[in-house]
């Protein structure tokens, strides 16, 4: 009998890290989830649901302190000792204002630290068990943000400009082995964290397409991911445009 996929899930309530879920168990195929929050409450109900939608399917709630290096640690020693993983999906953050980055620099570090240092942290972690084991497929969710400094939201490119340049060299590291490192760079998506650019009218990507966009990216091990796939276009023009054009840019 063949063992079952073990996934687990960083950032379990994440609108996107759900959508992923449930495609990694439609079609009655069997997988291993470990769901990780901050709050087993919330993740519950969505435990529930891929349950209903899979009873074939082993899904597990754990939770978890995200800020601290140790906790960080022996979340994925614990997840890591009852068997091999094969995906983990890091996807917590969260969208803070701009301003209020700059205005109080609590805030500030509070961004960087959840959008930026500890996903690097859970990466690592998980780094250390699938480099033993020689095999493993790591995804870190990114941003389009992280490509070039904007004004109009640069401390959160900056945590997401971390983790790229992390994932680039986690996949120089890994290069030739077994283990993958998918970098996912999605642009604007409809989700709760979005909820207040949707209010102004930005056009956003529905968060189930990029779900499917990932899954798929993540089955084949692709090294970087935009999503949707426009925005490698997008943000190459912006990465290009010269200092004295970008300037003038309101963006």
């Amino acid at each position: 009998m063949q063992n079952k996929q073990k996934i687990v899930i960083i950032g379990a309530t994440s609108a996107m890290a759900e959508q992923c879920a449930r495609l990694w168990v439609q079609g009655g195929k069997a997988v291993e989830l470990v769901l990780v929050g901050r709050n087993a409450g919330r993740i519950e109900p969505i435990a529930s649901d891929l349950r209903v939608r899979s009873p074939q399917s082993d899904i597990q709630v754990l939770e978890s302190e995200f800020l601290q290096a140790a906790a960080i640690q022996a979340t994925a020693d614990s997840i890591a000792a009852a068997g091999p993983v094969d995906v983990v999906l890091i996807a917590h953050g969260s969208l803070p204002e701009q301003a209020d980055c700059q205005n109080d620099l609590a805030a500030c570090h509070g961004a960087l630290v959840v959008n930026g240092v500890s996903p690097v942290l859970f990466a690592e972690a998980f780094a250390q068990h699938m480099s033993k084991a020689g095999n493993g497929t790591l995804v870190l969710i990114g941003s389009v943000a992280g490509d070039r400094g904007r004004k109009s939201n640069y401390v959160y490119g900056s945590a997401k400009g971390l983790v790229t340049r992390y994932a680039q060299g986690l996949q120089h590291r890994f290069a030739g082995t077994g283990v993958k490192v998918v970098l996912v760079k999605p642009g604007p998506t409809d989700t709760p964290m979005t909820a207040h650019l949707k209010s102004g009218g930005a056009k956003l990507a529905d968060v189930a397409d990029v779900a499917q966009q990932i899954v798929d990216a993540v089955g084949r091990g692709q090294a970087v991911a935009y999503v949707p796939g426009k925005w490698r276009v997008i943000m190459m023009v912006i990465r290009h445009l010269p200092t004295f054009v970008f300037n003038k840019l309101n963006i």
